[in-house]
């Protein structure tokens, strides 16, 4: 079945009003939003709040490796409303794919949208997974994404 993507919140300019409606967008959708993958609920990392909202918001609207220096990504940000689309598509939209992968000692859940280049990246737990983060991929990330997809359900075929 093929869904079409949700609408691009669009920047009207003003950075605050902006980003208290993603956030607004981020709550409803992700945090209140009764999100599923493979049958498990999907968390949202809280902790260490910033600037009075959730760790993991900044990580699905931002980019940078210091936590402190993050700056917003606005390709990221008009895309908030794709990521519980994506999660709810995986395995049911034929432009949604998705497997897993390990990184360090996480394994994690890839879940993308290829012709659009956006992918969701969520955590396994015990039970649950976690958000990690969300973003638009660079054109050097869709070959590896791609032998990572195939080699995952290549060794699943066994």
């Amino acid at each position: 079945m093929i869904m079409s993507f949700p609408d691009l919140v669009a920047f009207g300019g003003d950075w605050e009003t902006y980003v208290d409606e993603l956030y607004r967008i981020y709550l409803s959708d992700i945090v209140n939003g009764g999100l599923h993958f493979n049958g498990l609920r999907i968390s949202c990392q809280y902790r260490p709040p910033s600037q009075g909202k959730h760790f993991g918001f900044w990580h699905v609207i931002s980019e940078g490796r210091d936590e402190e220096e993050r700056t917003p990504d606005f390709r990221r940000c008009e895309r908030i409303r794709w990521i519980r689309h994506l999660i709810e598509g995986a395995g049911s939209n034929e432009r949604i794919s998705w497997w897993e992968n390990t990184r360090g000692r996480d394994t994690r859940v890839v879940i993308w949208a290829e012709e659009e280049d956006f992918a969701v990246i969520l955590a396994k737990r015990r039970g649950y997974y976690v958000l990690k983060t969300a973003y638009c991929l660079r054109s050097h990330r869709r070959a590896t994404f791609r032998k990572e997809r195939e080699d995952f359900w290549n060794s699943q075929k066994g």
